[in-house]
């Protein structure tokens, strides 16, 4: 048909309304003429009659079809959901046939857009409104919409329902979504049931289930059965890729049971799955964990051998491993080694270092990693700030970390309660607690919210100092904004209570720490203080009394534990026991409570101050220390050595 260059030519649609034709552009508005069916409103038809007029024919579709198919792609990719409901409209007005592959369209965006209700309620108008089938494709559309927005008991109610009511037959795909989900809820007892119940769908389970079912054993700490199920899916005929053996690496690794994963290495060779980038950045995490440095290292230059190129992530592992086994230095060997490779470390690798190198009393070489950072323009964060201004404190120096706390607020980088904290423990440390309460205030004024730390801080610093009336302000300030003091801030108010006197204060201090929350409770540290305060004041029995307290908590003495009492009953012209049978007892009631490794360091007291125990103590500790089991666990990780 020709259209006039000045005249549009009237035309009718299919449901009898005489519509406008532009002379260009795809879309325009119609105003409907009110009238009985199916297109009794005003509508907007974002789309021109030409298209359907001159679109081919595809397959069995009536002409226009395709058209129609390709709008909804376009305006589903596009994210217009407007226009797809007009389109809609249209094709049910001119009784087109709809298919479900264009549903599948509008579930994807859905799912992109994150309305998954959307998604949900457009599988139920497929059949009564479209008169179209469904069929699991579209199941399982909609199910990984409501998965991926993070809906997971929402997708269990939406898989019952269908499986259940909707005549719609599972696949493996659907299997896989839905033990993923219950997995992810920690419910892996009902995903295991799920996966028994597969077979009677007449549906095999595939690599990825039975991937995904391991990974949720291992993460609910089954690591076993994890194991049992790759021995199972090899004999079901389903064959292991690399993907399933880094599964039980990772889990195995996290465990620590390095014996076990040499094992399943070699059966992961054996299989003929090679060990790719996840496997080699698994497996050197798990050797960092344990420590074992310089084999994570050497396997690091196999992956590197090997073509692999390992991650910021593997580096800074590494690093991480180094820091923390008081090895700074050699992170900073690694750091070097990293660089050559053409890799740069980010802030989070320099705080690591920063940190260690400071706690290891090497200032001048954080400095220069400090510099080198500054160097190759790492912008430093809050964790890289914070950890400067601590390392720069510890050694003593809080007038430079000072300053450094005002070019980090200069950059526009804030500083947290953290990073105060350390410069409060600085000034404190260096006899400066005027220094210490300004930065209390300061931190107060530029909206930093306090937490127990900063309480803790605070309070010790000024116990220390001997500032005990001030202390107890702030423990009061404290208990009024809810806080609950953490051990540090009961020991140290405890500590100044008993040193200014007060003795039975501090006692009742104490034992409110006792029937406190776990961060409150009295570490070794403060069972002292009270120990030490007792026998100063001639009050032994109560002493003897707070360290029967001390076993029964499970809470080791030490050395300094025993020269307390030591010095007690020496200073007495009539103890009531001497002190090597003291010491012996001590010795025995450890045994009895089975804490072996307290007894014996208990003998190792006895012996530096010549004090013997008595032979059978002596026998009983050195025959639990020889016990076949843990001769076994001994074996066991050399064995573990030997392979990596």
């Amino acid at each position: 048909m020709e259209l006039s260059k000045n005249v549009p030519t009237p035309k009718f649609d299919s449901c009898g309304t005489e519509v406008e034709v532009p002379p260009f552009g795809d879309s325009f508005k119609v105003a409907s003429k009110p009238k009985l069916g199916s297109c009794e409103t005003e509508m907007e038809v974002p789309i021109s009659d030409r298209l359907f007029k001159k679109a081919p024919k595809l397959g069995s579709f009536k002409l226009g079809d395709s058209t129609f198919y390709t709008l909804i792609e376009k305006y589903a990719n596009s994210g217009d959901f407007r226009s797809l409901e007009m389109v809609f409209d249209r094709m049910k007005c001119e009784k087109r046939v709809f298919i479900e592959k264009s549903f599948i369209l509008v579930f994807r965006a859905y799912g992109k857009a994150r309305l998954p209700e959307k998604a949900i309620e457009l599988f139920e108008r497929i059949v009564g409104e479209f008169q179209c089938k469904r069929t699991v494709k579209s199941f399982i559309s909609v199910l990984n919409v409501i998965v991926q927005t993070g809906l997971y008991r929402r997708a269990l109610d939406f898989y019952a329902d269908v499986v259940n009511n909707r005549n719609i037959r599972p696949n493996v795909l659907s299997f896989n979504l839905i033990i993923k989900t219950m997995c992810t809820l920690r419910m892996v007892d009902r995903a295991i049931e799920v996966f028994r119940e597969m077979p009677t769908w007449k549906c095999d389970p595939d690599v990825y289930t039975y991937c995904t079912l391991m990974d949720g054993l291992c993460k609910d700490d089954r690591i076993d059965e994890a194991v049992i199920l790759l021995d199972e899916m090899q004999i079901e005929g389903c064959f292991p890729v690399s993907v399933t053996f880094n599964v039980l690496i990772n889990g195995l690794c996290k465990k620590g049971d390095l014996a076990r994963v040499a094992k399943l290495m070699d059966n992961m060779f054996l299989k003929g799955c090679i060990p790719n980038e996840v496997t080699y950045n698994t497996l050197i995490h798990g050797l960092c964990l344990k420590g074992k440095l310089e084999k994570a290292v050497n396997l690091l230059d196999r992956m590197v051998s090997n073509k692999y190129v390992p991650t910021d992530v593997t580096y800074g592992t590494i690093i991480n491993g180094f820091v923390k086994r008081g090895r700074a230095t050699d992170g900073v060997q690694i750091l070097f080694a990293m660089q050559e490779k053409g890799r740069m470390a980010n802030e989070y690798v320099y705080s690591a270092l920063l940190s260690g190198l400071f706690k290891e009393g090497k200032p001048e070489e954080a400095l220069k990693i400090w510099k080198e950072m500054i160097e190759k323009e790492v912008k430093p964060n809050t964790v890289a700030y914070s950890a400067f201004i601590d390392g720069l404190c510890r050694g003593g120096r809080p007038d430079e970390a000072k300053e450094i706390l005002s070019e980090m607020i200069k950059k526009g980088c804030n500083p947290n309660a953290y990073t105060y904290c350390s410069l409060m423990k600085g000034y404190f440390k260096s006899g400066d607690s005027n220094k210490a309460i300004l930065l209390w205030k300061e931190m107060a004024t530029s909206g930093i919210t306090c937490n127990e730390i900063c309480y803790s801080v605070l309070i010790h610093g000024l116990c220390q100092d001997g500032k005990l009336k001030e202390a107890m302000m702030v423990w009061k300030h404290m208990l009024g904004k809810g806080f609950v003091p953490d051990a540090v801030a009961y020991s140290s108010m405890i500590h100044g209570l008993c040193n200014a006197g007060s003795v039975d204060q501090g006692l009742r201090l104490f034992n409110e720490m006792l029937y406190r929350g776990s961060d409150s409770q009295p570490d070794v540290i403060a069972f002292n203080i009270v120990l030490s305060a007792s026998c100063k004041v001639d009050r032994v029995s109560l002493a003897i009394d707070l360290l029967n307290t001390m076993l029964d908590r499970s809470v080791d003495p030490d050395t300094i534990t025993c020269n307390i009492f030591l010095k007690t009953l020496d200073e007495k012209a009539n103890p009531s026991q001497d002190a090597e049978d003291f010491l012996d007892k001590l010795v025995l009631q450890l045994y009895k409570r089975q804490r072996i490794v307290g007894a014996s360091r208990i003998i190792e007291v006895m012996l530096q101050t010549f004090l013997y125990p008595k032979f059978s103590t002596w026998e009983m500790i050195i025959r639990e220390l020889c016990q076949p089991k843990k001769v076994q666990g001994a074996i066991n990780k050399c064995w573990s050595d030997l392979f990596f």
